[in-house]
């Protein structure tokens, strides 16, 4: 009896090792599943280094955040909260940079200026050709958060200011970097400075072509350069058309469609229109104790607050529904407290948009002036096939936010807003004529005019 039961074991132990040896075999001969849901929602059209988004320190001459530590960063008109980036030469205004830094420490920040053409690369100019005063300066105001649940320390600068003076206009990036090394940047934000050396006269009409107008803006305009020199109107300018602050969507390399005397006309059937889009989505979480319009459930725990907002939908087939917005730009504001920079918190936003199936050809964002109108794994949503819907979680500090949902077909740059939100002439827009020159025997493309308009308030 013995005997027979280890040569019972024996066999058991040769078959096992039989299927374990079969097994093996198998699996290298044959290619492994993927999960089809994870595969379908690989944003193969993302950058290709957003999985390292904030730890690669490869200059970007772009809106970037560099860091995972650092959230919420603004570049504003220091007079209003709700301007954009860009300073008349000469006049006295300022600019306000505005981060926080989620390690709640003190670091020893600084930040210069990079002088750039006006597609954004950097221009041949030496530093003391466009500054007047030191070139790389250190952030000394900073604020430690109060009686919030996320702790960070809130940093401020503005500019110009003593230490600094621009003296030539066109395109600029503003970076910060870290322990006085200027390889280890933390941001960088793109500001213009212009001097209106022209006049500009413009209009927002209804698309050119029929079955367009009822859908698009198309933005006509004349420049009038009676009294300056422009040697070459077709080769020495460069015409930038922008809609609401954006520049992956912006129309370029426009030239004009005929020159009678000092006048050059733009007015083309095409290639100055913008799809009308519609009003932005909106969402309040000034206070989180209250729920606002717009806010589903509002709950706190030792994670932090978690606010999910009610379910939005498709709007692609909706008549258009008037209402007021910001154009996709966000507020930091808080109704519970005197100093909103420092005492606001921070929230875990959900959201949720159905949808029957997954898109195969690209991805959807969550969009706006929140993540400089940024298509990143941050913003990335989430096909949850369990609730037949798209999902995502923002983690962003209390205020009163626009947003919109955009697709960004694989391999494409500008991200679409038609596909949910859909496309209406009636939409309100703000738009912006940037004209850039350059001189004969210069080496930069200064900014001489700048020209905005919106589509319903002409």
């Amino acid at each position: 009896m013995i005997c027979m039961r280890h040569k019972f074991n024996f066999h058991i132990l040769f078959l096992f090792l039989f299927l374990c040896f079969n097994t093996s075999i198998s699996s290298a001969q044959k290619p492994k599943k993927t999960n089809l849901w994870r595969s379908l929602n690989t944003p193969a059209n993302v950058d290709s280094v957003a999985d390292d988004y904030y730890g690669s320190n490869t200059i970007r001459y772009d809106d970037f955040v560099y860091k995972k530590n650092i959230k919420t960063v603004q570049l504003r008109d220091e007079s209003f909260e709700l301007t954009k980036a860009i300073l008349n030469l000469g006049s006295e205004e300022k600019l306000k940079l505005s981060f926080d830094d989620l390690d709640a420490d003190l670091k020893n920040y600084s930040y210069t200026l990079i002088h750039c053409n006006y597609n954004w690369e950097p221009s041949d100019l030496m530093p003391n050709e466009f500054i007047d005063g030191f070139l790389d300066n250190s952030i000394n105001d900073y604020r430690y958060s109060f009686n919030t649940l996320q702790k960070y320390t809130h940093y401020n600068v503005s500019f110009p200011n003593n230490s600094l003076r621009i003296i030539k206009t066109g395109n600029y990036i503003l970076k910060v970097y870290q322990d006085n090394n200027p390889d280890n940047i933390v941001i960088t934000r793109r500001f213009l400075v212009f001097q209106n050396k022209i006049s500009i006269e413009s209009n927002v009409v209804a698309a050119s072509i029929i079955e367009d107008r009822l859908f698009k803006h198309e933005i006509d305009f004349k420049i009038n350069y009676s009294g300056y020199q422009i040697n070459n109107p077709y080769s020495d300018l460069k015409i930038i058309l922008t809609q609401n602050n954006r520049w992956d969507n912006a129309k370029t390399n426009l030239k004009p469609v005929y020159v009678k005397d000092q006048e050059l006309v733009y007015d083309y059937d095409e290639q100055n229109v913008f799809a009308g889009g519609n009003e932005f989505r909106f969402f309040d979480i000034r206070s989180i104790r209250y729920h606002s319009e717009r806010i589903y459930s509002v709950k706190t725990d030792s994670a932090g607050n978690h606010v999910e907002l009610f379910n939005d939908e498709k709007r692609s087939f909706k008549r258009y529904y008037s209402q007021s917005d910001m154009n996709g730009d966000f507020l930091i504001k808080i109704q519970e407290g005197n100093n909103s920079e420092v005492e606001a918190d921070y929230c875990y936003v959900s959201f949720f948009l159905p949808y029957d199936a997954p898109l195969t050809d690209g991805n959807l964002y969550v969009f706006g002036t929140y993540n400089a109108w940024k298509c990143t794994n941050e913003n990335l949503l989430h096909y949850n096939p369990a609730r037949f819907g798209y999902e995502c979680t923002l983690y962003l500090k209390q205020g009163y936010y626009n947003y919109e949902y955009v697709f960004l077909k694989d391999g494409d740059v500008a991200a679409d807003e038609t596909l949910i939100e859909g496309m209406h002439y009636d939409t309100e827009n703000d738009y912006s004529i940037y004209v850039y020159h350059r001189q004969v025997g210069t080496f930069y493309d200064q900014l001489i005019g700048v020209k905005r308009l919106n589509s319903m308030k002409q």
